[in-house]
C-alpha cells in the first residue's frame, strides 16, 4: 500500500507545487502541501488501527490511500452527494476525504486541489490563478 501512496505523491507533487508559494513537507503521516502554514492537500495510506478518524471518514476497515483537501462551503454538499470516493471528514467544516483508487479522475483532482488552495491562500496569491 505504500506504493500507492508513493504513486499518489508523484502525481500530486506537480499539481500542488505548481501553485504560487506552495511547498511540500512530511506530515505526521503521509505527505502534505501547504500555503504559508495552512495545509491544502494531504495524502496518506490509512491504517485503521492508527488513523481511526481517517478510516471512519473514508468508510473503510482496511488500508486505503486517501487525499484530504478543503472545499468551498457552498460546494461541499454537491461533491458529497455523489458518494464514493468522496466522504466528509469529522474534523474541519470544509474538509473532504477522497479515496484514491484506480478510478481516480486526475483532471478533477487537479481542480479540487486548486480550489482547496484558493480556500486557504492569501487573496493576493489566489488571484494569480485567475
Amino acid at each position: 500500500m505504500k506504493d500507492a501512496e508513493a504513486a499518489a505523491v508523484d502525481r500530486l507533487r506537480p499539481i500542488c507545487l505548481g501553485l504560487p508559494e506552495a511547498y511540500e513537507e512530511p506530515a505526521w503521516v503521509g505527505t502534505r502541501w501547504r500555503i504559508r502554514k495552512r495545509t491544502f492537500a494531504h495524502v496518506l495510506v490509512v491504517d485503521p488501527a492508527h488513523q481511526a478518524a481517517y478510516a471512519r471518514a473514508a468508510g473503510t476497515s482496511g488500508p486505503v490511500c486517501v487525499l484530504t483537501f478543503r472545499v468551498p462551503g457552498d460546494e461541499i454538499a454537491a461533491l458529497l452527494a455523489g458518494g464514493h470516493p468522496f466522504h466528509k471528514a469529522s474534523w474541519g467544516v470544509d474538509v473532504v476525504v477522497m479515496v484514491l483508487d484506480d478510478d481516480a479522475d486526475w483532471q478533477e483532482i487537479t481542480e479540487l486541489i486548486t480550489d482547496s488552495y484558493r480556500v486557504l491562500a492569501p487573496k493576493r496569491l489566489a488571484a494569480l490563478l485567475d
